[in-house]
């Protein structure tokens, strides 16, 4: 029996070519050519006034906090349903996440819930672009200028995705992108920050290079780099860059085979849904999502484990995502929920996350027939 995992990273085949080139630069550590290349890519395409590798997502979550400063007893208004690292930024300044549930339909934060969990003590909104799934920016962003808080977006899975045609990243202040291997475009683990805000550039910078202004230095703006700020090593080597590059550069093809593969799910899954056995993602029509990952939500919590174990004898590896922070030690220790977290407790408990990766095209029949046999 054929074993098709959850996951399998995608190479282009230049990867190897570009990290070889990177040692024939004679430049490793950070900010070297391959570096400058990805930053100008990502500038390009986002639209964003500057990008800035970072050694992960996490890191750049990290930049984010400190840029937003953020202090001991600030607020930080987020969803529950995500990955520890967006309140774990905060909590690691002193601040405390609040959470909010999520809607129905996107499975992103409810834009409709957060004014409400504004306190005094809010400086900023965190949102999260769940799957590759646009927010509901314009709302957000009306509300955060209104009431004069930071606008940060989490989108770890949303490089390539847009709100209203416009790329995803692009509407906060500041944004953060993953290049995990889980994610489209790769490069193990790499991420970086996205700055929208040009106020916050110089000392974005300086933050990332252990709190100094060694940037300046190397552009020959002064004669010496001191210790000017707090920071820390956020910078990836350019070997990981080089390794990024080959994939940017196939960015736009790894994105349609996704995309097929992501459909292909959706047609599948139509009369599943009909039957009301499991529900299908929903794409509105203002958001262009990148098909990032393709997932069912099951009718009860008590048929996911049956679900994923008749897919496992089958030879299919299917997982759920989050288990809610609101309802984590750490979630009840450093936050607290803003009213009730109904759906997102519900979803979590019934969402499952299928096999979605360049080369699954082979086995992707195999996959939607176990599914429908273990649903029927």
């Amino acid at each position: 029996m054929t074993w098709i995992p959850f996951n399998k990273p995608f190479l282009t085949g230049r990867e190897l070519d570009y990290v070889r080139q990177a040692h024939e630069n004679h430049h490793l550590s950070g900010d070297g050519p391959f570096t400058r290349r990805c930053h100008a890519w990502l500038e390009r395409r986002t639209g964003c006034g500057k990008a800035l590798l970072t050694h992960s997502c996490t890191g750049a979550l990290d930049m984010a906090a400190i840029l937003a400063g953020i202090e001991p007893g600030d607020e930080v208004i987020m969803p529950s349903f995500t990955f520890v690292s967006t309140a774990n930024a905060f909590v690691l300044r002193g601040g405390v996440p609040v959470f909010v549930d999520i809607r129905e339909d996107t499975l992103n934060i409810d834009e409709r819930l957060i004014e409400a969990a504004i306190t005094p003590r809010t400086k900023a909104i965190v949102v999260v672009h769940y799957a590759g799934v646009a927010c509901a920016m314009d709302a957000i962003g009306d509300l955060a200028r209104r009431r004069g808080l930071v606008l940060i977006e989490d989108a770890a899975q949303a490089l390539g995705a847009a709100y209203r045609g416009k790329p995803l990243g692009s509407f906060g202040e500041l944004a953060a992108i993953s290049f995990h291997e889980t994610k489209n475009v790769i490069s193990g683990e790499g991420g970086a920050l996205l700055i929208n805000d040009a106020r916050l550039a110089a000392r974005a910078e300086i933050i990332r290079e252990k709190g100094t202004n060694r940037s300046q230095f190397f552009r020959g703006e002064i004669d010496k780099y001191t210790w000017v700020d707090v920071g820390s090593s956020f910078l990836p080597s350019d070997i990981l860059a080089a390794f990024l590059w080959a994939q940017l550069e196939a960015a736009d093809a790894i994105q349609a085979r996704r995309q097929a593969i992501w459909q292909r799910y959706q047609d599948g899954f139509a009369e599943i849904e009909r039957a009301g056995r499991a529900r299908r993602p929903v794409v509105l029509p203002e958001t262009t999502p990148n098909a990032h990952c393709y997932f069912l939500l099951l009718a009860d919590a008590a048929e996911r484990p049956r679900f994923i174990e008749r897919l496992r004898r089958d030879g299919v590896h299917a997982v759920f995502h989050y288990v809610p922070l609101h309802s984590s030690p750490a979630g009840r220790k450093f936050g607290r929920a803003s009213g009730s977290m109904s759906v997102t407790d519900a979803i979590s408990d019934r969402l499952v996350r299928l096999p979605l990766w360049i080369g699954l095209e082979a086995h992707q029949e195999h996959v939607i027939e176990r599914c429908r046999h273990a649903l029927a």
